[in-house]
Formats: C-alpha cells, structure tokens, sequence
C-alpha cells in the first residue's frame, strides 16, 4: 500500500502545529549550535601558544576581563530568553491543538493489542457501531475523536502526517483528536516498544470524500453474506470447526470471538497482520499456514489444513468484503 508516513508533511491542522513547532524549535537549536562552534572557533584562534619547555601563565587568575565578562552574561541572558520563547511556543501550540473544533467528530476506540490495533466506530445508535482492524476510513475535513485504549502493555498511537503521539496506557484512557484535510493514505505505527514485533504493528488511515466514506460505512455494518454451494461453503464449515472461530469474530456467523481482529470484511483491507503482508490470497495461506515465519512471537497459532482444504478456507475468507 503506498501511503504517506512523513513528519515533515503535515496534511491536519493537528499536524500542521506540530510540524510548526519543529521548525522552530529546530531554527533556534541551529542558531544555538553555530554559535557555540563560532565561539569555540574563534577561542582557538586566539588562543596563547606554548611550547612544551613555556612556563605556565597565571597572569589571567588576577587580570579583570570585562569584555570577556559582558560575552559570557550576554551569551546566558541570549539562550535563557530563546528557552523562555520555545515554552511560550510550546504553550501556544498545546493551545492551538485544544482548540481544533470537534462539532459533529466522528468518534472512533482504538484497542492497542500485541501487534494488531482494534477500531471500534461508535455511532449514536447503537447498532449502527461497527468494528474493523488495522484500517481507519475518516470523512476529510471532518474531525475525529479517538478514545485510546491498551490490552496489554504500553504502546502509542501515531499517524506523523495528520496528528502527534498519544500513548496508550493499559487501565487508562486517552484521547487524540486530528482531521484530514487531504484525500489519501496515511501510514500509522506504534511509536512505543511494546514487544518482539512492535515494529511490525503498523495502521493506515484512508481519508476519503464524505460520499465514499458514508458508502464505505454502509457496507461495514452488513454482516457476512451466505456462501454459495462449492469451495466458499466448504471454507466457512472448515472456518467454524477450526481454531479460527475460537479466536475471531465473523458477524451474521456463530463465530463471535474477540481475541483477535474480526473478520467479517476482512477482504475489504489491504493488508494482513497489521500491515506485514498485502491482502493476497497467497499471503493469507502463508499467514494462516505459518504466521510464525511472518511475525514471530505473534498469538496465532499455525492451521495445518490439507492443500484443498486450505484453499477452501482461503477462498471463503476472499468473499468477505
């Protein structure tokens, strides 16, 4: 999946202040530094040489230096008011984020699990809320409420393009508010250590017209369709009688685990195992054979099937969209 997973391009005003205060925290620690080098630089220059045969000089222990005096009092007052300016802007940007208006947000819970993210759309109907994994489809130019949550241990919530860090602590919840105000794919990652395969837990974040977005919405809410007669049929009795249904969920199925990501559109996504394999029929036999090759230490365990009845399980998991 080719998506954007860039600091320095910001595309939501969450971001955009962000990004805003790097640049400017990072033109004052440029000036800073090149002062300090300059300085350094011309005490080298100026500096007495000696021989190894020369007398030590203390004639300085006792000699006022005003003019080196004044550059040292200047050179303190300069980086203590450039401190006082980054906190002032630090203050204000923390403000600017506050105030991102959240009339009419779409409101979104986000379970961090070892290495997978839940996603959990509330609506104010109740059986109009859904829940999906590893994706997150958002309206542009509608703002998002995210409600953060932790399963295990301490991860962090990140999309760089549109919104900061955000952790999730386990027993806590946090709150993270962004909106998109470009069409496109935004690539997410767990920004804190969490375990042998944080680096393989990453997200994406689709933003997409309200149109798009709306249809999107209407389909995940429908459960999983019947499979015709042949291999879609044979898949989901293999599914039902496999460890598969004791882990996962497939709505409008008896299957109605929650220990893993829910399943029921699982070919509407892109990828697998929380963006480690594209959504392929070859990577899912691969992920569903072996995962342990994929992501080791990940929960799931291997499904030793038959060559045809992997194929059956493989075909029924393709028609879920």
């Amino acid at each position: 999946m080719d998506a954007l997973h860039d600091v320095l391009a910001p595309f939501g005003p969450q971001a955009g202040h962000v990004h805003a205060l790097w640049t400017l925290t990072l033109a004052v620690c440029t000036v800073v530094f090149a002062a300090v080098l300059a300085a350094l630089l011309v005490a080298l220059l100026r500096a007495q040489r000696a021989g190894a045969e020369s007398a030590p000089d203390l004639s300085s222990l006792g000699r006022p230096e005003p003019g080196r005096r004044r550059s040292v009092i200047a050179a303190v007052a300069a980086s203590t008011l450039l401190l006082l300016a980054l906190i002032a802007a630090s203050i204000f940007t923390d403000r600017a984020l506050a105030r991102l208006s959240t009339d009419g947000a779409l409101r979104l819970e986000v379970t961090a699990h070892q290495w997978w993210w839940e996603v959990r759309y509330v609506e104010p109907q109740v059986a109009d809320s859904f829940m999906t994994a590893n994706e997150i489809h958002v309206p542009t130019g509608r703002p998002v409420i995210v409600t953060l949550k932790a399963d295990d241990v301490i991860h962090s919530f990140w999309v760089p393009s549109l919104a900061g860090k955000k952790d999730l602590i386990p027993g806590r919840t946090a709150t993270l508010n962004f909106r998109a105000d470009r069409d496109g794919i935004y690539r997410g990652q767990c920004a804190e250590f969490c375990g042998s395969q944080h680096a393989l837990m990453a997200f994406f974040v689709l933003a997409e017209p309200p149109e798009r977005y709306a249809a999107w919405a209407a389909a995940q809410r429908r459960t999983a369709g019947e499979p015709a007669e042949g291999q879609p049929l044979r898949g989901r009795e293999i599914f039902m009688r496999s460890s598969c249904a004791m882990c996962h969920a497939i709505d409008g199925t008896s299957a109605q685990a929650v220990r893993g990501p829910n399943l029921t559109h699982l070919a509407s996504r892109s990828t697998l195992a929380a963006g480690s394999l594209a959504n392929t029929p070859e990577d899912l036999r691969r992920w569903i054979a072996d995962p342990q090759q994929v992501k080791p230490g990940t929960y799931m365990p291997a499904t030793r099937l038959s060559s045809e009845d992997m194929d059956a399980l493989v075909g029924y998991l393709q028609t879920l969209r």
